[in-house]
């Protein structure tokens, strides 16, 4: 089943989202932000301006999951003007951020991300990405920009959507298999085997 505000702001008081916004915000002192918090079945999860890194080529290297080489990422800065703070994806690339929301899920829930419709609009796609029973962190966030343009990725505002599936309680949760992604800080996490 798929839960509903009622049930994501209860929960949400019980410690499953830091911090937690109780409305989805779409202009905060009169600038448009990207929304924000709280919607009819979701939660539209921020940015945050901690850290972005994207990938980059290194000549005789290849990126492997099993073997992961830091290199291969780069931090970008965090611009900021008028309309807010931001990092920049450019055309044709592919980045990764984090939440600034900690989760703490439920046993019996299932989170699934999704790209917001803003950002799809632009070329930029959002990897799906579950938040399994029992997970608790800073999601990790995935980012290909498909475009042929360089785009702006806002901080502080809204990057993705969860939607929060109930099913039966687990046998083994995320935590109890000891998950390797379990406790993530507000700092982007790197593959892992």
């Amino acid at each position: 089943m798929l839960k509903n505000d009622l049930w994501i702001k209860e929960m949400a008081a019980q410690g499953m989202i830091t911090p937690f916004e109780p409305r989805l915000v779409r202009q905060l002192d009169g600038v448009p932000k990207i929304s924000y918090g709280l919607s009819s079945f979701g939660y539209d999860l921020r940015l945050s301006p901690v850290e972005f890194r994207i990938f980059r080529h290194i000549p005789g290297t290849v990126v492997d999951p099993k073997n992961f080489n830091p290199a291969n990422l780069e931090s970008t800065p965090l611009h900021e003007d008028e309309t807010g703070q931001y990092f920049v994806l450019p055309a044709h690339s592919y980045g990764l951020g984090v939440a600034l929301e900690r989760l703490e899920i439920p046993d019996y829930i299932t989170v699934i991300c999704m790209g917001k419709s803003t950002y799809a609009r632009c070329g930029i796609i959002a990897n799906t990405t579950p938040g399994e029973a029992s997970w608790r962190g800073h999601l990790t966030l995935e980012f290909s920009n498909s475009s042929s343009a360089d785009c702006r990725i806002y901080a502080n505002e809204g990057i993705v959507q969860l939607l929060f599936l109930e099913g039966h309680p687990c046998e083994i949760s995320y935590e109890a298999r000891r998950g390797k992604y379990q406790d993530q800080s507000e700092r982007v996490t790197l593959a892992r085997v």
